[in-house]
């Protein structure tokens, strides 16, 4: 895990760190807009209809039970359950990428100007590649409920309502080191002026 962490920080350039940002940015403007699945419900025609109270989703909720991610596969239909397979590998296998990318050069980048030298501290860019897996994890596990609706799929569904809470906890924790690093890079700029 140390040569990993060491590896990001060395790749964890002026220009990658920018890039990260930059192409994290595009993405989460001109792509996750129209990737929202809580937006339509679908009826079992295949025929999406508007819903303004949106539908729940395992990928946007924080906790859910195993009896209500059957409800939400159920509420989907056909259509819906096929969709939602689809979606998680075809955008969700490029949507962790980018906001992996984008926080662990940047948490890299602005730890290694706030604690220099070989602190421990730097290792905490390892935290949004856990993120990461954990959403690759929910994404498996949920499209194989989805896949197999509506028969019971034991261990899968309750390994699911596991790593959906576990994803959002690193993610928010990424976002929370990030925050960190601005703060302390900052800082440390100010004290040197």
């Amino acid at each position: 895990m140390v040569q990993i962490s060491n590896w990001l920080r060395r790749v964890s350039t002026d220009l990658v760190t920018l890039l990260g940002l930059v192409i994290f940015i595009l993405f989460t403007t001109l792509v996750l807009p129209g990737q929202a699945p809580s937006d339509r419900v679908y009826e079992e025609t295949g025929q999406a209809e508007e819903n303004p109270d949106g539908a729940a989703t395992p990928d946007l909720s924080f906790v859910y039970s195993v009896n209500e991610l059957y409800e939400m596969a159920e509420s989907y239909g056909v259509q819906g359950r096929r969709d939602y397979v689809k979606a998680r590998f075809t955008f969700d296998l490029v949507w962790p990428v980018v906001y992996t990318f984008f926080l662990v050069t940047t948490i890299s980048w602005l730890f290694e100007k706030a604690f220099p030298g070989e602190s421990t501290w730097q290792r905490v860019n390892l935290v949004p590649t856990l993120a990461m897996a954990l959403d690759y994890l929910e994404n498996i596990s949920t499209s194989i409920i989805m896949t197999r609706y509506p028969a019971r799929t034991a261990l899968v569904d309750s390994l699911a309502t596991v790593f959906t809470p576990l994803k959002w906890i690193f993610v928010g924790l990424s976002f929370v080191l990030l925050l960190c690093g601005i703060s302390l890079t900052l800082w440390n700029w100010l004290q040197r002026r």
